[in-house]
């Protein structure tokens, strides 16, 4: 049986691209739409807002699109799998949460939810980075920090954390406490971050040097792809390197038997993976403008 799902990430609070979203979700009924990370506005937890957007943008903005879209297809609406980003305020937390409470879309972070009887989990933490927020951010595997990395004791946040969570807290214990016990063979999972060491995590910093140390281009996190190569899930998505695919000319890669894909990217306009649950191999990935009036689309397939 075909399970059609689309995966959109880095959206950054355009309100275009969300509209993109909504009407080619509202033209082609999915099953699913999966938002890895980094959804909301810059600035949005120092009060900004969107001068294109009215009232609040999560919950009039958002709230307000999702609804529309379940009003126009009914028992025929995808549901709607998210988590933050790097990029996002931990304070938005609560309002998806109203929207979670009307049934507009499910906060997925370090929770488990079932889709056409496949496991789905879903994590928004990133490894430590040169950006100040750190609401998103843990230690990987080790308290180690990259070079040109703030660590997640410094930098600020938008919510309160304890300093002992945040000095010992890593992506690794996160994920194994989450997973404990599972089978992830036929699992899903929804992250932020990519694997390291893959096509999808290359960032653009060849040749930099933090204090006469070479920056490693590999952003992406340790446990994530110890995970993927030990318990092989499924299928696993993610965004938050957005020059990855131009720079390695792939936005979907394996590790074992699991397929991973990638929505993040740097051009303008809505990037959207679309893939079938049961053969995510068939994925294919289009590059809709901003001006949706404007007929001209980039697609392409996938080269990794």
């Amino acid at each position: 049986m075909k399970i059609p799902c689309l995966l959109a990430s880095d959206l950054h609070g355009s309100p275009a691209r969300y509209r993109t979203l909504w009407r080619v979700a509202a033209e082609e009924h999915p099953a699913a739409i999966f938002l890895a990370g980094d959804l909301l506005p810059g600035g949005l937890a120092m009060g900004a807002r969107d001068a294109d957007v009215e009232g609040d943008f999560i919950e009039d903005f958002l709230g307000q699109g999702f609804a529309d879209l379940r009003n126009a297809l009914g028992e025929r609406a995808p549901r709607v799998l998210a988590v933050l980003g790097n990029d996002d305020p931990g304070s938005a937390v609560p309002a998806l949460a109203r929207l979670e409470g009307a049934g507009l879309l499910e906060h997925l972070h370090a929770r488990r939810t079932t889709l056409h009887g496949r496991p789905v989990f879903g994590y928004a933490c990133v490894p430590p980075s040169p950006f100040l927020l750190k609401d998103w951010e843990r230690y990987d595997v080790s308290r180690y920090v990259d070079p040109g990395s703030v660590s997640p004791e410094e930098g600020w946040r938008s919510v309160h954390k304890p300093v002992h969570e945040i000095r010992f807290e890593t992506i690794k214990r996160e994920l194994d406490q989450l997973t404990t016990g599972e089978d992830l063979r036929l699992a899903v999972m929804l992250f932020h971050t990519p694997p390291y060491g893959t096509a999808l995590d290359r960032a653009d910093l060849d040749g930099r040097f933090h204090e006469h140390v070479p920056i490693d281009p590999h952003v992406g996190s340790i446990a994530v792809r110890r995970m993927i190569e030990q318990r092989s899930p499924w299928l696993t998505l993610h965004g938050h390197v957005h020059e990855s695919s131009r720079l390695t000319g792939s936005w979907r890669e394996t590790l074992g038997a699991t397929i991973m894909l990638s929505a993040a990217h740097e051009d303008p306009g809505l990037c959207l993976v679309r893939f079938d649950l049961n053969e995510p191999g068939s994925a294919t990935r289009e590059i809709i403008p901003d001006d949706v009036r404007t007929p001209a689309r980039s697609r392409s397939r996938p080269t990794g």
